[in-house]
């Protein structure tokens, strides 16, 4: 029986780990959707660390290199092809069509996060699990890591891309 609670609390311990953010429809959970990628998970897991070891990079519009600074289709773009050899589109309003639309039950780290108002894309990122993401916004002036549930963030339109 003591065995028993242990493997219990394991499994339990385990799936408070996921990646994902907390989904609302439960019913939902039940059978994600598999979404097709261009990147192994092994290069997604690359894409999230190498996003994650930019943070502090400053801001500069237009950029797309760690030495110049970067705007966030920049650090995108430099990260998916440095870390997964796939080339992203240049601007916001592309990224918002790139590779294959992710329900919110199945999303993982390494997907883009498309921020939008007015059906218009405005900003992108890299989610990382835990409900947090990476991005570079002139506000603030650096590559920042931080929750999608932060009041800001929350109150955008947000979509998810696997590339």
């Amino acid at each position: 029986m003591k065995h028993a609670f242990v493997c219990l609390a394991a499994v339990l311990a385990l799936a408070a780990c996921s990646s994902a953010p907390p989904v609302r429809d439960p019913a939902a959970q039940i059978a994600p959707r598999e979404v097709p990628s261009r990147l192994s998970l092994e290069q997604a897991h690359d894409v999230t660390i190498y996003a994650i070891s930019l943070v502090g990079t400053p801001y500069r519009y237009g950029g797309n290199t760690p030495e110049g600074g970067f705007d966030c289709s920049g650090l995108i773009g430099h990260v998916y092809k440095t870390r997964g050899s796939v080339a992203m589109p240049r601007t916001v309003s592309r990224l918002q069509d790139a590779g294959q639309s992710v329900p919110l039950d199945s999303i993982r780290s390494g997907d883009l996060v498309i921020f939008s108002q007015r059906g218009e894309a405005t900003h992108a990122g890299i989610y990382v699990g835990a409900n947090r993401f990476v991005h570079a916004p002139s506000k603030g002036g650096e590559v920042r890591l931080e929750s999608l549930s932060s009041r800001h963030w929350a109150a955008q339109q947000i979509a998810f891309r696997r590339p």
